[in-house]
This record gives structure tokens, sequence and C-alpha cells, in this order.
């Protein structure tokens, strides 16, 4: 049989879920699971260490005769803690059964990030009680950089446990 040099092969593809919401001329996903998870598994550890920057550099020192500091202290120990539990329970792969991970992280993401927010701000505007130059001043304000980065990694991570709850990923 002859091929009639007038025709053209067709080439046909598969569609994927990924080409959907991505850029279809280059046929890049804008989002994937993988790489979602991976970035949300080292934001953990961004807010395990930059959280106990931030509490260590307060709790060096003389916090206690500001009583604004006190929130400061709670807010930042109590989400580091329970961030770090967190890291255990993923490093362990555990998964408690009755539970919806994703909703709770979720949650958990979007409290930290408002609360550790408004620990920056009083943080920062505490920064002045302290004498320029001395230990204090410079813990505080170092303090408070790391707070407003921490921060800004839960909510990071806070955007991310909203993709993985929307999509319905459990």
């Amino acid at each position: 049989m002859a091929e009639n040099p007038n025709s053209r092969p067709v080439i046909t593809t598969e569609s994927s879920p990924y080409l959907e919401c991505g850029n279809s001329s280059t046929g890049t996903p804008w989002y994937d699971k993988e790489s979602v998870q991976n970035v949300s598994e080292y934001l953990i550890f961004v807010e395990v260490i930059l959280g106990l920057l931030v509490w260590a550099l307060i709790a060096s020192t003389e916090y206690f005769r500001f009583s604004p500091f006190g929130w400061v202290m709670f807010v930042t120990v109590f989400y580091w803690l329970l961030t770090l539990f967190l890291l255990i329970i993923k490093l362990a792969r555990g998964q408690i059964r009755h539970i919806p991970w994703t909703k709770v992280v979720l949650i958990f993401n979007c409290t930290a990030a408002l609360f550790y927010t408004s620990a920056a701000v009083v943080e920062a505007t505490l920064v002045n009680q302290g004498v320029k130059g001395h230990h204090d001043f410079n813990c505080w304000a170092a303090s408070t950089f790391f707070a407003f980065l921490v921060s800004l990694s839960y909510a990071g991570s806070a955007f991310f446990s909203y993709k993985t709850w929307h999509r319905g990923d459990e």
C-alpha cells in the first residue's frame, strides 16, 4: 500500500490532571502534590528552628520586667512545642485513623500564623523598652525579626494545608 504524500500523521496525547490548572502552553503543572508536601515538611523544620530562636532569645533577657512579654513567651513556647509534636508525628508517619489530619493541620497552621503575628507585633512594640546596643535590646530586635519570619512560615504552611484540604487528600 502506497502512502499518500499529502497525509500527515496524527499524534494523540492523553490528558493529564496536572495540565488542567497548569500552563497548557508549556505543559508544566502549577501545583504538584509531591513538591507541595516537600515544601510543607521543610516549613515545619523552619518553624521549629526559628521558633526555638525566638523564645531562646527572649528567655535570655529580663523579659519578665515587661508583662506583655508573657504573651509573647506563651505563644512562642506553646506553638514551638505543638510544632515539634507535629513534626515527630510526621516523621514517624503516624496516623490516627479517626482524626481528620488535613483539617487539624489547617486549623493549627492558621491559628499559629494569627497568634504568632500578634506576638511579633507585641514584641516589636516592646523593643524600644530596651536600651539600644545593650543585650536585651539586641536580643529583642533579633527575636522580633525571627518572629515575623516564623509568622510567614506558618502562613505558608496554612496555604499549603488549605490546598491539601481543598483537594480532599487525607
